[in-house]
């Protein structure tokens, strides 16, 4: 008998920012394996769209994930309805390009609540008794801005390098716990902001953007079957690491 190693049936599991791009994907792609799947993002209308395109029985929930302290009641609300959560996705997240000298102290604080204090919110909020299931994971979304440097990219690069770290300690101090915590870092894949982008720039300087990515730019599945692939029973032995998805941006 041929089993599925990447079997999620049943397995609940909430995905911030599922109303767009990576997020949206990887809610369609773990609820195409079977798992239960807790939507949450700002917009309604938009959570409403990706639930149309899922099979079974899910959830949705519009929440603002820059107040850090009301994730964990939040969460323990979730659970309640849902059963303990077999895993959390920290798919949201604030892109910004800026030159150091026009960085204000705002714009840092709104960046960082959503990239990186949710995240620790969502950590805090998984954690609780009830919320989570033995064997359950927590997987944040960086970048490889967070592993290399770029011009103009030090606010966004600061919050996706914080989210290597903080994968690294959550995943020592949570271990006890039996929660496994890790990290994936992608390089520039084709969302609506990439397409944004392509749009925006002057043919030559995308060819350069492209040129950088050895196999291509990538999709937004590439980065929700490694998700997968930490969540499901295939990561059982993986924790405190954070997996480049990147279509070699990184080897050079």
């Amino acid at each position: 008998m041929i089993c599925n190693p990447l079997d999620l049936t049943g397995k609940a599991i909430l995905v911030t920012g599922a109303s767009s791009g990576i997020g949206r994907e990887t809610a369609i792609y773990l609820a195409g394996l079977g798992a239960r799947i807790v939507l949450t993002g700002r917009d309604l209308t938009r959570l409403e769209a990706v639930h149309a395109k899922l099979a079974g029985q899910h959830l949705m929930e519009a929440f603002e994930l820059s107040s850090s302290d009301e994730i964990a009641p939040w969460m323990k609300s979730i659970a309640g309805r849902t059963g303990p959560l077999h895993g959390v996705v920290h798919s949201a997240g604030v892109s910004a390009t800026r030159p150091l000298r026009t960085i204000s102290q705002k714009e840092i604080n709104s960046l960082m609540a959503i990239n990186v204090n949710a995240a620790f919110g969502l950590a805090k909020g998984f954690r609780q008794k009830g919320v989570f299931a033995p064997g359950g994971g927590i997987v944040l979304l960086s970048s490889v801005m967070g592993l290399v440097g770029q011009p103009g990219n030090s606010l966004y690069s600061a919050s996706k390098g914080a989210l290597v770290s903080l994968t690294k300690s959550l995943a020592l101090e949570l271990a006890r716990e039996d929660i496994r915590v890790n990290c994936i870092a992608p390089a520039m894949v084709m969302t609506e902001m990439g397409e944004h982008l392509k749009a925006t720039l002057p043919p030559e300087n995308w060819n350069a953007v492209e040129a950088m990515h050895p196999l291509g730019v990538g999709r937004p599945e590439d980065v929700a079957a490694a998700v997968a692939f930490l969540l499901a029973p295939t990561g059982r032995w993986i924790t405190g690491t954070t997996l480049v998805v990147d279509g070699g941006y990184t080897a050079a």
